[in-house]
């Protein structure tokens, strides 16, 4: 009789046999989740700080995420956006309201497709103004990560997820995050279209935007008539604490991306338009197959309302401040950590010299222990656990967590 391991084991070799070797994912099989607690297939549990990087934001199976699914689902699954359907007109109304700032809506499938229609409007912005090509520079920011499209590879300041795409697209200009001095010199050059930056950086360490730093952002985009373009596809949606990060800042942008979740584990990305850029686009300038497809849309729905909520986003401010106290009591008996950053519920902690390079190898200690974590590069472990993370399953994985620094160190 074939076993529960053997199963695994088969359906490993599936993905090592079958899949583009592109990832490198940890040796066991997820099979279902409850909250901020998965299982494999061999029925072992793990607590998740991941949450799927950061998109199962409301755990898994959410009661609510279900009933809208599968109510959509008897309904109609897939229409075009050649026809009008309900779902997404309601999320798209809603999306703009909750925003604050935002005329309207584009909706596509992933948070690489919305950071591909704001560089397209930028430019189709830019262009409108009677701007030559060589004048609609988007500046980012090194350690930024904002997709993999070839574009939006391109506007990631990260050369490790660039090489071997050359030609890159031109028309990227890459300064010092938090480097206020710098981006005011690249203004000088009278180029520079927009500049587009994560108010918090994710892959690139969970970096957060310095205090001021955003608001001087928004001064020099002002004063040389420049979009703020802000990439929320990791951070927003309530992950810091606010529904929207770039309210911590207390700035306006002319365009929001986001994706993640916003469709709670869905499928579903997000580009929001100013009054500066709502008209600029017109009939024929962009479009998605699948963008705006009625089940996601019902979802995100359903997830938006519920990330908004207060309840929610007080357990953001309860939870993240539990989390930085066990943080802080591990690294008091280990000394593993030379910092502890970031905002709400996306925090960074950076490994000391000593280990630096070794958060893979922590994960694979994490994994044996029942914890699923991420990494930020080679010296970040990334703590995104579900937003709706208990107490009780917080203190866990934090024990998990102690137990798995522990081997690593002993290793």
């Amino acid at each position: 009789m074939t076993s529960i391991h053997d199963d695994a084991s088969a359906l490993i070799d599936l993905g090592k046999r079958y899949w583009l070797p592109i990832y490198h994912p940890r040796e066991l099989v997820l099979d279902h989740g409850k909250g901020a607690r998965v299982w494999d297939t061999q029925g072992r549990d793990y607590i998740d700080f991941g949450a799927g990087i950061a998109v199962n934001a409301l755990g898994h199976q959410d009661p609510d995420l279900l009933a809208a699914l599968t109510a959509q689902a008897h309904k109609l699954w897939h229409a075009s956006n050649v026809f009008y359907t309900e779902p997404p007109l309601r999320l798209a109304e809603e999306l703009v309201k909750a925003s604050g700032f935002a005329e309207r809506v584009f909706l596509c499938n992933s948070g690489a497709e919305a950071n591909e229609a704001a560089i397209k409007l930028v430019r189709r912005w830019a262009a409108a103004k009677g701007r030559a090509p060589e004048q609609r520079t988007i500046i980012t920011f090194r350690g930024s990560f904002h997709g993999r499209t070839l574009a939006t590879v391109t506007a990631t300041a990260q050369p490790k997820y660039q090489e071997g795409y050359e030609p890159l697209p031109a028309g990227f200009r890459y300064l010092d995050f938090n480097d206020a001095a710098a981006l005011e010199q690249a203004f000088t050059a009278g180029d520079i279209a927009a500049v587009m930056l994560e108010p918090v950086q994710g892959e690139g360490g969970v970096v957060p935007a310095a205090p001021g730093f955003m608001e001087r952002v928004r001064e020099l985009c002002d004063a040389h008539d420049a979009l703020l373009v802000l990439d929320e596809i990791q951070c927003g949606m309530g992950r810091t604490g606010s529904l929207f990060a770039h309210t911590d800042d207390a700035i306006t942008p002319d365009i929001v991306t986001l994706a993640k979740a916003l469709g709670g584990g869905f499928p579903i990305g997000a580009m929001l338009a100013g009054p500066k850029v709502s008209e600029v686009m017109q009939y024929g300038a962009h479009g998605t197959t699948f963008g705006g497809n009625p089940m996601a849309a019902s979802v995100a729905r359903v997830a938006l309302a519920k990330l908004a909520s207060p309840t929610v986003l007080a357990n953001v401010e309860r939870q993240a401040s539990d989390l930085r106290t066990g943080l802080a009591h591990i690294n008091h008996d280990g000394g593993l950590f030379a910092e502890v950053r970031g905002r709400g519920l996306m925090i960074g902690a950076v490994l000391a010299p000593a280990y630096a390079g070794k958060a893979g190898v922590i994960l694979d200690h994490a994994a044996t222990h029942g914890l699923l974590l991420l990494q930020a590069g080679p010296d970040v472990l990334r703590f995104v656990p579900p937003l709706t993370i208990t107490s009780e399953e917080l203190a866990e994985g934090l024990a998990r967590l102690h137990a798995a620094l522990s081997a690593f160190v002993a290793g």
